[in-house]
């Protein structure tokens, strides 16, 4: 019977939906919930507004600024304190080890900002990479964060973001067998510059010595599918040595660029500890050199690193070099480590000193020359002044070949 009983119901208990309706009903519609302790009532007059509880990001809110926070409002240094090298003691106690402050002249602020985050976000997008990130560029803020796009500048990377060198001062990624090459990479960076409405442009590239060409033809295709899309843009490639093979360097000089950039690094006596084995000094030199005799009119440029442990003599044999190759545009910077398994810094060169090197390269007769501790190689202020200087040249162009029209006119009309 104890077993049979859970499988029936008893007719005379009410259904249980009739009674929890009935208990509605018989609970007093104006009945007030009250606290055991008595409370004053709030006068007729006193409304209390609702408020929503507040939220950690309203104290974020409320706050200093990022950049204000790691600023930590530190008081204006005068020149002297500016440049003096402060040290600090650093490592856990009884291990504690001296180091060098970075100093004052190569603090950059934190990037931030909407166009920052705008350039970021289309670089992703169109799975695309730029050196200003994979080499660390101290830059990035002040190139990225113009007041719109076509203020910004970035140097697209192609070819992927691992190298096949192993340079001692480069923080990109190494290895023998990088990716394979994306075939819709020329197509992507030409649509995303021709969307950005830049007036100049600077493409690099990885090294690339498991390809026959070392991606040359690569190269190549991304400069011609610019033109092609903005042909008034004016385009900087920043080559590698493509293993002393000159014809490739003729071809990428003659696609269509305006300016072929490939930098020394260093003065010949540091080229073995500071870059890969297979880049050497001379080798470079060559490359410049084929570069300006492969197409007329293109303006050629190099970049060297400061703090490396270089002497005056051997900057001046550089500089004498360069210019026997007819090297336009030369740009100095101080040599940043980006990790501690890269080669260290043997001096923080001062203001001062990379404005006299500015100084002594243009009374060599270089075309222009860009020079100061935050220079890098595609430095955006170096970019500007080209860009004039190929603009005006285009104007003479056009000026000269209207002057000429206009005699055979006057010749031919009687």
């Amino acid at each position: 019977m104890a077993a049979t009983a859970g499988r029936f119901k008893c007719l005379r208990a009410p259904a249980l939906r009739s009674v929890r309706r009935d208990n509605v009903r018989s609970s007093h519609p104006t009945a007030i919930r009250t606290f055991a302790t008595a409370t004053s009532e709030p006068s007729a007059t006193e409304t209390t507004p609702h408020r929503r509880p507040t939220r950690f990001n309203d104290k974020l809110d409320a706050g200093p600024s990022f950049s204000e926070f790691v600023g930590g409002g530190e008081p204006t240094l005068t020149p002297e304190d500016a440049l003096e090298l402060k040290t600090a003691m650093v490592g856990p106690k009884g291990n504690k080890k001296e180091i060098t402050r970075l100093p004052e002249w190569l603090k950059t602020p934190v990037p931030i900002g909407d166009n920052y985050k705008k350039i970021k976000s289309d670089l992703r997008g169109l799975n695309l990479h730029t050196v200003c990130e994979e080499a660390r560029c101290p830059n990035i803020s002040d190139c990225w964060g113009g007041s719109s796009k076509s203020a910004a500048t970035a140097t697209i990377m192609l070819m992927g973001d691992t190298c096949t060198r192993g340079c001692r001062f480069c923080s990109v990624k190494t290895s023998k067998t990088p990716p394979p090459l994306d075939p819709h990479e020329p197509e992507h960076t030409a649509e995303a510059l021709s969307r950005w409405g830049l007036g100049y442009v600077v493409l690099t590239s990885v090294d690339r010595d498991d390809l026959v060409d070392g991606g040359a033809h690569h190269f190549a295709e991304t400069i011609m599918k610019i033109k092609q899309k903005a042909p008034t843009m004016l385009v900087e490639a920043l080559t590698g040595d493509y293993a002393g093979d000159l014809e490739m360097v003729r071809t990428v000089a003659q696609s269509g660029l305006d300016v072929y950039a490939h930098n020394l690094e260093t003065v010949e006596e540091l080229t073995p500890q500071v870059r890969d084995r297979r880049a050497k000094f001379r080798q470079s030199l060559r490359v410049l050199d084929m570069a300006k005799k492969a197409k007329e009119g293109l303006i050629t440029k190099t970049s060297i690193m400061l703090g490396l442990g270089e002497t005056e003599e051997q900057l001046w044999d550089t500089l004498r070099e360069l210019r026997k190759v007819n090297v336009d545009v030369v740009t100095f910077g101080q040599y940043m480590r980006p990790t501690k398994r890269h080669m260290k810094v043997e001096e923080y060169v001062t203001p001062a000193v990379f404005e006299m090197w500015r100084q002594r390269a243009l009374d060599m007769g270089f075309l222009y020359c860009a020079s100061g501790p935050l220079v890098r190689s595609s430095y955006k202020a170096g970019e500007s002044f080209v860009e004039n200087v190929l603009k005006r040249r285009a104007t003479k162009s056009e000026t000269a070949m209207a002057d000429t029209a206009r005699e055979i006119a006057d010749n031919v009309i009687p």
